[in-house]
């Protein structure tokens, strides 16, 4: 397998799991990057830009995400709580006048934040050209009643966070999500990394497409659990529902969908965004500028929900807008957060150690959480630092 990229010394178990991700867990292309302290110490990429192409992966080469973008969109309004343009105790219709229908009125901000709104589901779904339209997903989801009493409990608002976290943003700041990105996160970063691609940067992005499930190298194909297979085999289940928020499922490599501003799922970034990105919230980084004050990064990575969950049905932490290490996303130590994307691509940070990671992959395996590959270039972050 031909990777590219540099490694500084004392960081090959990084480049090792990344070649054997190719070798024994079905990467077709993919590119990791990691920050230490600020500084990038690792960034290779190898493979095809495209599953079943021929074309390399590239320098600049970026995917679609998926929910790993969810924690770039998470930062905006914890920034904008750092600025003191949010207050996170505040009903969510302080901001946002229409969402406190249907028995919302005290869904507050940090409960949006950390998947306790209750609103995972929408009644009607969205029609992947209404997901896309800016309008009609804020719409849906400031109508539906609660599945759940709102604070009571917590379930991943897997597509509606897209709509929830877009609109918050928008009616605080007067500018779509995207925008307030690529103005105040990803221009003074110098970030590869979009909430809606601009036109102009589409010859970069690869096609991601579902990879055969190899077996596991000691020759055992995993398994999900029992309860997770049935939750996602029925349709009335919230696992189902909420994951089919927009129905019928959009084509990710469509440019229209690509263009929307979806941040629950339409993230579109370079492994080397996503580890800058994540450093900057952890402390400054090379040539660019701190994101998240200290107060603010407490906030990021202290417990909002843990459990069952009742979307995942698997036991999961969440900040406010970040998932926390455990059982559902193992990350480098108990003070790590981030967020995973289903099918594999991941982005955190872990402060104890200085560690940020962004990892990108086109080849889709089944599952939300702890994915093979992104668990093995962990490793080699682990051994790496001794």
């Amino acid at each position: 397998m031909d990777v590219q990229g540099t490694v500084t010394a004392g960081f090959e178990p990084v480049r090792e799991a990344f070649v054997r991700n190719f070798r024994h867990r079905g990467d077709r292309g993919a590119a990791v990057a990691v920050y230490r302290h600020g500084r990038k110490v690792v960034d290779l990429w190898g493979g095809t830009r495209d599953v079943g192409s021929g074309v390399p992966w590239a320098l600049d080469t970026a995917q679609v995400v998926r929910s790993a973008g969810k924690g770039v969109a998470a930062a905006v309004p914890l920034l904008l709580h750092q600025r003191g343009q949010i207050d996170l105790d505040a009903p969510v219709g302080t901001y946002w006048p229409e969402f406190k229908a249907a028995g919302k009125e005290r869904v507050l901000v940090r409960h949006l934040l950390s998947h306790r709104a209750g609103v995972p589901v929408l009644d009607r779904p969205l029609t992947p050209a209404e997901a896309c339209d800016g309008e009609s997903g804020a719409r849906a989801v400031a109508a539906q009643a609660p599945v759940w009493k709102p604070g009571t409990d917590h379930g991943y608002h897997a597509q509606t966070y897209s709509f929830l976290v877009a609109e918050l943003v928008r009616r605080v700041t007067g500018r779509t999500i995207g925008r307030w990105v690529a103005e105040e996160i990803a221009r003074p970063l110098g970030l590869d990394f979009w909430i809606g691609l601009p036109q102009e940067e589409s010859h970069r992005v690869g096609r991601i497409a579902p990879v055969e499930e190899p077996a596991a190298e000691g020759g055992l194909k995993l398994r999900p659990k029992r309860a997770v297979s049935e939750a996602y085999a029925d349709p009335d289940s919230l696992t189902r529902r909420a994951f089919g928020a927009i129905d019928p499922l959009p084509d990710e490599n469509d440019p229209a969908y690509r263009a929307a501003e979806l941040p629950a799922s339409g993230g579109i970034s370079t492994a080397r965004a996503l580890a800058r990105c994540y450093a900057a919230m952890i402390g400054p980084v090379d040539d660019g500028p701190r994101l998240f004050a200290p107060a603010t990064l407490t906030l990021a990575r202290t417990e909002e929900s843990s459990g069952p969950d009742r979307v995942l049905v698997v036991n999961t932490r969440f900040g406010l807008g970040f998932m926390l290490h455990g059982s559902a996303s193992p990350l480098l130590g108990p003070g790590s957060f981030g967020h995973p994307g289903r099918g594999g691509s991941l982005g955190f940070a872990d402060p104890e150690s200085g560690i940020a990671l962004g990892y990108v992959t086109n080849g889709l395996r089944q599952g939300v959480t702890a994915d093979p590959r992104a668990l093995a270039l962990i490793a080699g972050v682990r051994a790496s630092l001794g």
